[in-house]
């Protein structure tokens, strides 16, 4: 099917950029962890959990509101829809930075960097900014444009890598040697601040190269359009915010629940090292939503007469399961090489990985099964399911934190994404059936699941023989696979509700 193969290249290109970004960003770990001490990284870590909190709030579900409406029939010009959903943010960005700066005092002490308010101004622009340049990138999506899409992701990523190689690693060794070649905009004091001024000044050229999609046409803010926008996304702002929550809010308490503060952030800092090495499958599933949001909405409006028009949505969630447990296997069998790219001090958390990749992998089959109640502009059910998933994230940190630490925070992601996985899948089966193939789903899974426990149990301690027999089983998952489904063609699926 052509929507499917344009899903599967732009999931590719975006998937690239992603990929790219983040390994590259994954690059920077060994260096904030053997530059900085664990309860340094862990402050570093608890301030971007903060922040991922905050972009969501600041983007307030526009981004899927604009391709609801967008593809919407009484609004034919996007553009129209792209410069309100602009403008919007734009104004609510302005107001949230203002309120940052004149609470500053209180807010530094809170972000646990009383010393530094600095720090905060700093991270505060750079999410008002990345807020708003959330629907110019939207727009790209929409227009069908990956390559300048990701583009100038990479741009402002390899920005970003760049500024930390320079303060973090030369700008010490010039100031060591000549002080004052680097005096004027160097400070050792200044310390993981140089991580925040890196993100700002990448975020900020990436604003300037996208200043082009700003141009172009005739700007024009429509009021009732803006409203019922804001209708359809308030639902998805309680959705994002608890869904950023439930991705972040272990971070966020992890410190809170240890009886020793220093501690805590030294725990914290060894959680998020480790939950690096997962991020694996974080890229995965972000590459795919970036792609798939775009394709179901114009699929929907496409084949309305299409009395099998969902069989698209039931071969992409097929597809993201066998593509998301080769990624799992991949991690997973050749995880005793990938802990390098962590400090030797956090191998000691290594033993989270497995649950957080399994975790991620429930949230992106969740984002999967909820083109329901998007399609069916009953947004308000995806809130109803984050905030489940919020309430079993805070309960089971409550109660398993103060015993097991950090294992509990992935304990509590796993069994919140789970949870929310199948009361969405259940519920879609009543509101809107799409008939997902749920034999072959469960076979993959449970079959990867079954080939990590083989790796487990027949590991010898040599790691020619464990390494020879561990590619020898991703490589017949794979087989198994293409198989089955036809060396991953798509003429072979079958109309079979689950």
């Amino acid at each position: 099917m052509p929507s499917l193969k344009s899903l599967a290249k732009d999931t590719a290109v975006y998937g690239l950029s992603s990929i790219i970004g983040r390994f590259l960003n994954w690059l920077l770990v060994p260096l904030y962890t053997i530059t900085f001490a664990e309860a340094q990284y862990g402050t570093v870590s608890f301030i971007y959990a903060w922040v991922a909190l905050t972009l969501a709030l600041l983007i307030y579900g526009m981004e899927t509101g604009f391709f609801r409406f967008a593809n919407h029939d009484r609004y034919p010009d996007p553009r129209v829809v792209y410069s309100t959903a602009m403008t919007s943010i734009a104004c609510s960005s302005t107001l949230f930075v203002i309120l940052v700066m004149a609470s500053m005092p209180w807010l530094s002490g809170a972000m646990h960097c009383p010393d530094h308010p600095e720090y905060v101004a700093m991270m505060a622009v750079t999410v008002a900014v990345d807020a708003f340049t959330s629907i110019p990138f939207s727009w790209l999506r929409y227009r069908h444009r990956p390559i300048r899409f990701a583009t100038v992701k990479l741009i402002g990523i390899g920005m970003n890598i760049g500024l930390n190689l320079f303060f973090i690693l030369l700008c010490p060794a010039l100031y060591r040697s000549w002080p004052d070649a680097v005096s004027a905009f160097y400070s050792p004091t200044f310390g993981i601040g140089y991580i925040f001024l890196s993100n700002l000044i990448a975020t900020l050229v990436t604003l300037v190269i996208l200043i082009p999609d700003f141009t172009g046409f005739r700007w024009r803010f429509d009021r009732t359009l803006w409203r019922e926008m804001l209708s359809y996304s308030a639902p998805l702002l309680v959705l994002g915010l608890a869904g950023i929550m439930n991705q972040n809010l272990d971070k966020i308490l992890l410190p809170a629940l240890i009886s020793d503060p220093a501690e805590g952030m030294r725990q914290l800092g060894i959680y998020s090292a480790n939950y690096k090495i997962a991020i694996v499958m974080v890229m995965f599933t972000q590459a795919f939503r970036f792609a798939y949001e775009p394709f179901i909405f114009a699929q929907n409006r496409t084949d309305n007469n299409d009395p099998d028009k969902h069989r698209p949505f039931r071969v992409a969630m097929l597809y993201f399961v066998i593509f998301s447990m080769v990624i799992f296997l991949g991690v997973m069998f050749y995880l005793d090489i990938l802990r390098y790219f962590i400090g030797r001090e956090y191998f000691s958390g290594l033993k989270v990985v497995p649950i957080i990749m399994l975790a991620e992998f429930f949230f992106g089959v969740f984002f999967n099964l909820s083109l329901w109640y998007k399609l069916t502009d009953r947004t308000i059910w995806g809130t109803y399911f984050s905030l489940t998933g919020l309430a079993v994230t805070l309960l089971m940190n409550y109660l398993l934190v103060p015993s097991i630490g950090y294992m509990g925070c992935a304990w509590a992601a796993l069994t919140c994404y789970g949870v929310m996985m199948i009361l969405s899948y259940v519920t879609g089966r009543v509101k809107h059936p799409i008939g997902y193939r749920l034999g072959p789903l469960l076979t993959y899974f449970f079959l990867a699941l079954a080939l990590y426990g083989a790796a487990i149990v027949l590991t010898t301690g040599n790691p020619w023989i464990d390494y020879t027999l561990r590619t020898a089983l991703l490589l017949g998952y794979i087989a198994f696979a293409a198989r089955r489904e036809n060396c991953f063609g798509l003429r072979r699926h079958r109309v079979k509700t689950a």
